[in-house]
């Protein structure tokens, strides 16, 4: 395969690189990985291509990243967009990667036992904070509903037993929606939450971001530009594998092949100028609904 190839020639001049040999001085990034399938694009090289980098990796559910990221336990990590506006001050934005989708994204779903426009009590997952400002705000802005919120961990059928509608994000969604796909649970409904963000705007929709910790940036640069090429890399890997990672996906979580192949279809990870708009839109929506002070500048690394 001409592409990993390439792939692991590149790998082998990155870990002969400065930056390599800086950051083996200083010691390991401590590097955030959502568990997720919507990261394993662009860990799956990592994964696979045992690199020898000073990087050590933790995996979490994205609340769990979050709160690791801000306490200053991990140096660079995806984090939750609205998460990254409610602390910019403290963040720096890696180039070019993101969490995003332009319309249906698969793994966001509002699950509906009623009519949206009658729904009075909604259960939100305990994994997320960008879904469930964009719960809020699409339930107000589409459908003119303001209900009540309760947090619950992400089981369908219990968050049905004492609401009218459940979310649920990553890969517990994808697996709730095919089960409802499929009639498992009689009556509900699964409302793409992607889908509906860009009926309201138009927009792709970015949930999530990687940052990097001021003081790590500060500390250490070649720790970046390290990071930063060892994700691209990573990500020329997988998708010069694209049959391989997609029989990961259907290892990991057990759905149907055509299931898990098209979601890697619907999931982005770029962070261009409609990408920057959408998440601009998001936030100013969030400042309104008083989830933040303000719509903060976006810095990102090299620019």
């Amino acid at each position: 395969m001409a592409g990993a190839e390439s792939w692991a020639g590149a790998a082998a001049a990155l870990a002969r690189s400065p930056e390599a040999e800086a950051v083996w001085r200083l010691g390991p990034v401590r590097l955030g990985y959502i568990d997720y399938l919507n990261t394993l694009p662009v860990y799956y090289g990592i994964e696979k291509g045992i690199i020898d980098l000073p990087v050590a990796i933790k995996k979490g559910v994205p609340a769990e990243l979050n709160r690791l990221f801000l306490a200053g336990g991990l140096d660079i990590t995806p984090i939750s967009s609205i998460e990254f506006a409610r602390h910019a001050d403290q963040c720096i934005l890696l180039p070019d990667l993101s969490i995003s989708a332009d319309g249906r994204v698969g793994s966001i779903f509002l699950f509906t036992r009623k009519p949206v426009r009658e729904v009075r009590r909604v259960a939100l997952t305990s994994h997320s904070a960008t879904s469930v400002v964009l719960t809020r705000i699409l339930l107000r802005e589409l459908y003119g509903v303001e209900p009540e919120y309760l947090t619950m961990d992400p089981d369908l059928g219990a968050m049905l037993a004492v609401a009218d509608a459940a979310l649920i994000i990553g890969d517990a969604a994808i697996i709730t929606a095919y089960r409802v796909a499929q009639g498992e649970y009689p009556g509900v409904e699964a409302l793409d939450l992607g889908a509906e963000w860009k009926r309201l705007t138009g927009c792709p929709m970015v949930y999530a971001l990687w940052v990097i910790r001021r003081d790590f940036a500060d500390r250490s640069p070649d720790g970046i530009r390290l990071v930063a090429r060892l994700l691209q890399e990573s990500q020329a890997y997988a998708w010069s594998r694209p049959q391989e990672l997609i029989a990961e996906g259907v290892r990991r979580r057990g759905l149907p092949e055509p299931v898990v192949a098209e979601y890697f279809q619907l999931i982005r990870h770029e962070f261009g100028p409609r990408y920057r708009e959408g998440l601009r839109i998001f936030l100013e929506y969030a400042q309104r609904l008083g989830e933040l002070d303000r719509v903060p500048e976006l810095v990102v690394w090299g620019e």
